[in-house]
């Protein structure tokens, strides 16, 4: 049921002018819900492909690994000799008023830090797979991270939409209701005019015709 106000002129400007805002409110926010969409399903079809790559190269990597600990016996004191990552760089870029993180590393030469005189093949290729798996982690990362932040976009999103789909309809209704509200009045008031002239026009006609018997 529409809500009941004045119906005046200055309601009726403030009722479509809040229709107005709302109207445009709700396109604002679905053309920015699809765009959102559209970039999370992008984004979803890549993490697809970058996880199924990052599988394999694991699963290439603990191979080696494997291979080197048999080998060598436990190459786990090598590992102290693997530096920290510290060379990566995070930036953000915006969709649609949404910020989505950049993540860069860094390509650089692969140089073992371990003494290649105590080892071999085995864990030179378990290095560089597990190298691999680094940039693709950093690559996963920032997509999934960006998922994750469209996907509470588009929830937020999504719920202002409802909201304003549910604001339309009542200043629409306001809108109406003022309206038919005033055109009733100026139709009474038209009426209400038309009575009055008429029965002024009767009064001076009744008034010249008694002058004129006056005057016989």
């Amino acid at each position: 049921m529409a809500e009941q106000v004045f119906p005046t002129k200055g309601n009726l400007i403030k009722a479509k002018r809040s229709l107005q805002q709302a109207k445009q409110g709700f396109e604002l926010m679905d053309r920015k819900r699809n765009v959102l969409i559209r970039e999370m399903v992008a984004l979803t079809d890549k993490s697809k492909l970058v996880r199924g790559n990052i599988e394999q190269t694991y699963e290439k990597a603990y191979a080696a690994l494997q291979k080197a600990n048999i080998t060598l016996g436990s190459v786990s004191t090598l590992t102290q000799f693997v530096p920290e990552e510290t060379d990566l760089k995070i930036s953000f870029r915006s969709v649609m008023g949404v910020e989505l993180p950049t993540v860069e590393l860094p390509d650089k030469p692969i140089v073992p830090q371990y003494d290649i005189a105590m080892t071999n093949s085995y864990l030179d290729n378990a290095y560089i797979c597990f190298n691999e798996t680094k940039k693709l982690t950093v690559v996963l990362a920032e997509i999934e991270n960006s998922i994750y932040r469209l996907a509470v976009a588009i929830k937020k999103t999504q719920k202002r939409a409802n909201a304003l789909n549910i604001i339309i309809p009542k200043y629409e209704a306001q809108v109406r209701f003022i309206s038919n509200s005033l055109e009733e009045k100026e139709r009474e008031e038209f009426s209400r005019q038309k009575v009055i002239k008429s029965t002024k026009i009767k009064k001076e006609q009744a008034q010249k015709e008694k002058e004129q018997a006056k005057t016989e």
